[in-house]
């Protein structure tokens, strides 16, 4: 037995993993390219995102995600959010500080707080409330309101370019 009848099963199925990897990404994983600095630090402008797009299909929105979504305007626009608040919460802030059902919610990832207010509101069934990291550069639900679910691409999983900025959200 020479050593390439040895390896040529594993090769087979090796490339049928690779087939396989490739199609579930073609699939169900979405690159877009990040604009804007409201998800700084953590997200800069012009930083590749992976987003997985079967998240929502097998399971609920839950707060602390990073989200995708695809926002009206002109022209329509990819967003990318953290949930602060699903349906039924009760949400306020107050001059910067978020309290999410009576609590005030403790964000590191916050970099760039400000100091603002939002009147409290309740997040509508099948529905999430979003803010960006950068709160003082960031258009999210103090703007726009709550999002609908139906409206989510899916959740971000990773940075994947520039290479620097490779790393779990």
């Amino acid at each position: 037995m020479t050593w390439f009848t040895r390896i040529r099963p594993l090769a087979r199925l090796a490339l049928q993993f690779a087939i396989l990897g490739l199609l579930i990404a073609a699939f169900f994983l979405r690159t877009p390219q990040v604009f804007g600095p409201s998800m700084e630090p953590r997200i800069v402008s012009g930083e590749y995102v992976v987003i997985n797009t079967i998240a929502y299909r097998l399971g609920t929105p839950q707060r602390g995600d990073v989200v995708a979504f695809s926002h009206d305007g002109d022209p329509p626009e990819t967003y990318i959010k953290r949930i602060i608040g699903i349906a039924g919460d009760h949400i306020r802030i107050d001059r910067g500080a978020v309290v999410l059902n009576g609590t005030r919610v403790v964000e590191p990832y916050v970099a760039y707080a400000d100091s603002r207010s939002f009147p409290e509101t309740t997040v509508p069934p099948n529905s999430v409330f979003v803010l960006g990291d950068n709160r003082l550069n960031s258009e999210d639900s103090r703007v726009f309101g709550s999002v609908a679910v139906e409206r989510l691409m899916g959740k971000a999983l990773v940075g994947l370019w520039p290479l620097g900025a490779i790393g779990e959200l």
